[in-house]
């Protein structure tokens, strides 16, 4: 495996579960999983529908190195959408590395930065979740930017047991010799002058048109896109879809030019990233696409 700026492991298996004193909104809860003195920490938000006799879809989203899920919900927030549309929105804490947070997207090995199982702990937030409330376990999704973004592929590829979809904000999938176990619909979104993640890609990180054929080839959608090309906020979006792979999923990408490396600020035919993401997830199921 390449030397990644990024790569990151940890090692935790959790248990147990304890309500924080600190809270992020009226339906925002922070809560923590704590195993042998180790707290990993992530915010729930819950819709005002919240009612435990439905099952609720989930959405994971990732902050980048160094975040914390305080600053990244205000950066990243979804938590309109997540009211308007029904689904309890999850912002998982990355533990430390060296002083910064960060998320693990591969499997241990020699050549990761720290020797932990960053999967182990979504592993038991998804179980706890599925303990504290009712979730529909067919609807559990994965986003993220940057190293979060990682995040979400990494999940894709090792637990797509787990993972119904995908979405990738300025982010990148790192090379594995692990492929998911159903057709699994990506999302991803990335400027075209990211001065971290390059698009074209560099001796640490595939390109973002690898990737996408990656997942066009493993989910054999068409070679051929559906595209659109709109001007939004001085902005030149590019979005193509490729569609009717198995099980009905599709590969989707909104190329940003000259956008740069972050969580973008942007509208495409009225929605925002947050909103451009659930309108993706909302398609499927970990079945594929829904009837």
């Amino acid at each position: 495996m390449k030397k990644l700026l990024l790569t990151f492991l940890i090692f935790v298996l959790l248990v147990g579960c304890k309500e924080n004193e600190e809270n992020f909104g009226n339906s925002s809860h922070e809560f923590s999983l704590t195993h042998n003195g180790i707290n990993r920490e992530f915010l729930v938000f819950t819709p005002s529908t919240y009612n435990s006799a439905y099952e609720f879809p989930v959405v994971l989203n990732f902050h980048g190195f160094g975040g914390t899920i305080n600053d990244y919900a205000l950066y990243a927030s979804m938590q309109t959408i997540a009211e308007t549309e029904g689904f309890i929105l999850v912002y998982p804490q990355g533990s430390l590395m060296n002083g910064y947070s960060h998320w693990n997207p591969s499997l241990p090995g020699p050549t990761n930065k720290s020797n932990a199982d960053d999967f182990g702990f979504i592993e038991v937030l998804i179980q706890q979740l599925s303990d504290d409330y009712s979730i529909d376990s067919e609807k559990i999704y994965a986003c993220g930017y940057s190293n979060g973004g990682m995040m979400s592929f990494g999940l894709a590829n090792h637990k797509s047991n787990l993972i119904a979809a995908v979405a990738s904000v300025s982010g990148a999938m790192l090379e594995t010799d692990n492929t998911p176990n159903h057709p699994m619909p990506v999302l991803m979104i990335h400027g075209t002058s990211d001065g971290v993640i390059p698009y074209i890609g560099n001796n640490d990180y595939t390109s973002v048109e690898s990737t996408l054929s990656f997942w066009r080839n493993f989910n054999s959608t068409d070679s051929i896109p559906n595209s659109n090309s709109i001007t939004s906020g001085g902005n030149s979006i590019e979005y193509k879809s490729y569609s009717n792979g198995n099980n009905g999923v599709s590969v989707e990408h909104y190329k940003i030019n000259q956008g740069g490396h972050e969580w973008f600020n942007l509208s495409y035919n009225g929605l925002n990233t947050g909103e451009l993401i659930w309108e993706f997830f909302s398609k499927y199921d970990i079945h594929g696409l829904r009837e």
